[in-house]
């Protein structure tokens, strides 16, 4: 029996006392059907390559949204913002060009670095031009202030002026030291995201993040997918660095090899408690030229209201964007984004339209197709910094995005496992359909920081952010893996992340949105709040005490 066997059953007989002592309602014992049509066709039709892609500020956006606006209109929903269905998310999309080398200068020897093959480097900045010039590189371990963990990577020197360059991911990973932050677990410290805003904390001129595949969790192909052309953010007074870029694992080595540092060994360095910065003994020197556009994007956002209990609601989610067109690959310019949240998106239109066949329920539903989640889940912040339906009176939220099982699956994976009695609804929801339920066995990810659920938990709302990966009805664990593997190679963030309803099989995807509508189902049936577990940290964020 492999580890993430033995958890699967360690959880179940933890999850079988969680539902003794979980909340009792009526459920509906033939709920409606969530229709695999529905989903394919609306797939089909967000993939296809009439939508551009997806990309906000292009008409790619235009046609996604007033399709989606449409879409929700035929099923009898109501706009969901007053008398709109849109919720305006205001952006600056900064289009910059690097130069084509980053030259790395020190005692005796300067690196040229190509873009694209060695590094890359933008700007968040919306200014006509960002520049480092000779701009000292300093090794700042894993760019992490953390308090709670007595952990900061920055202190000790003034950033003016200086570049950090930082590791991917949280020193915990793959150290052994499950004390250390949360071992394997990624936390939000480890999320490049969060790199960028501290450096920006600290003042520093520039951070540059070192890749590394398996701390990432995905290849330097990736990188050079998704950190060139335009990039979305939302309008925002707080600091940021000059220039963000990253370089490959074996630029990094060739830099560390050059220092004069004793350990050379950037990874054992950076693990250790005692941290200090480094400095590297080379400066770096790299300009971006920019193209700046101020506009707004929009949330598409509709509602079927409750009966009597209409001012407390349900949100389901799912980002509605994609990369657009961009840096052509084997001739295809357009990244399509099926799986990549047309899956997610066409969910969340064939589970409304499964609610209009139910009769209404007590509490209201709200669906809400967020832009911007590619570029750092902007839509559902906005939405968190401006909601719409107030926190307190918000039930939950259930986020869908990138379902792709390949047929049913015997797991529901639950991503967050361990924060909210959500698991304890979707336990129910899935022993319904003959399945367990596993905490996220790639944990190391941090998939729980990188989709729209992550913005709503961190305004107090339980979040449920789930599905099928681990192992199938007709696929063995071995086969499942092999699949994710290869569609996170050659299709994830790519133009290859296409449609095909010849060769693509919902009948997990269908399986996954039925069980996301009968938790959702449930809720809006009864007068019971999940709460956050004690040892959640989003525990504090939530107001009310139901």
């Amino acid at each position: 029996m492999n580890l993430i066997t033995m958890k699967k059953y360690t959880f179940l007989a933890l999850l079988a006392v969680l539902a003794a002592c979980s909340p009792e309602t009526k459920q509906d014992a033939n709920p409606a059907t969530v229709e695999q049509s529905t989903i394919g066709q609306h797939i089909g039709q967000l993939a296809s390559d009439e939508f551009l892609g997806r990309m906000p500020f292009t008409g790619g956006e235009t046609k996604t949204i007033n399709y989606l606006k449409d879409e929700f209109a035929k099923l009898g929903l109501q706009p969901g913002n007053g008398d709109s269905y849109f919720q305006e998310v205001p952006m600056v999309e900064i289009t910059g060009t690097p130069s084509e080398t980053m030259m790395l200068a020190g005692p005796g020897k300067t690196m040229e670095l190509g873009y694209l093959k060695d590094f890359v480097a933008l700007t968040l900045k919306p200014t006509s031009e960002v520049s480092l010039e000779n701009s000292e590189l300093v090794f700042a371990g894993y760019g992490i202030v953390a308090p709670e963990y007595g952990w900061n990577d920055y202190e000790g020197i003034d950033w003016a002026g200086k570049t950090a360059v930082v590791l991917v991911n949280d020193p915990g990973f793959k150290s052994g030291d499950s004390t250390l932050f949360k071992g394997d677990e990624m936390t939000y410290y480890g999320r490049w995201t969060y790199k960028y805003e501290e450096a920006g904390r600290q003042g520093a001129a520039g951070v540059i993040i070192i890749h590394e595949t398996e701390k990432a969790s995905y290849g330097w192909n990736v990188i050079q997918s998704g950190w060139t052309g335009p990039q979305l953010n939302l309008e925002s007074d707080r600091p940021v660095a000059d220039v963000q870029g990253w370089i490959t694992t074996q630029a990094a080595d060739e830099l560390f090899a050059a220092t004069t540092l004793e350990n050379k060994d950037y990874n054992q360095l950076a693990r250790s408690k005692d941290f200090k910065p480094v400095p590297l003994g080379f400066t770096a020197s790299v300009k971006v030229t920019n193209s700046i556009k101020r506009d707004m994007s929009k949330n598409v956002v509709a509602l079927l209201p409750g009966t009597d209990q209409k001012d407390e609601y349900i949100i389901y989610s799912g980002h509605w964007d994609h990369f657009g067109v961009g840096r052509p690959i084997d001739g295809d310019s357009i990244y399509n984004g099926a799986v990549d949240n047309a899956s997610g998106t066409a969910c969340l239109l064939a589970i409304a339209e499964a609610f209009k066949k139910e009769a209404p329920t007590k509490r209201s539903i709200v669906f809400i197709a967020v832009t911007g989640e590619e570029q750092g889940l902007l839509g559902s912040a906005y939405y968190s910094e401006h909601p719409i339906y107030d926190p307190e009176k918000t039930v939950a939220n259930i986020n869908m995005d990138a379902l792709s099982s390949p047929g049913r699956m015997k797991d529901l994976t639950i991503t967050g496992f361990g924060h909210s009695e959500m698991d304890e609804y979707a336990t129910a929801a899935a022993e319904k359909q003959g399945r367990y339920v596993i905490p996220d066995p790639n944990k190391e990810k941090g998939y729980f920081f990188r989709s729209d659920h992550f913005n709503f938990a961190k305004i107090g709302i339980p979040a449920l952010y789930a599905s099928g990966t681990y192992e199938g009805f007709d696929y063995s664990v071995e086969q499942i893996k092999e699949m994710a593997d290869h569609y996170e190679t050659y299709r994830y963030h790519q133009p290859s992340d296409e449609y095909d309803p010849a060769t693509t099989n919902l009948t997990g995807v269908q399986f996954d949105a039925q069980l996301m509508f009968e938790v959702g189902l449930k809720l809006a049936n009864e007068d019971y709040f999940p709460k956050w577990y004690d040892a959640s940290e989003f525990k504090a964020a939530r107001k009310g005490d139901y």
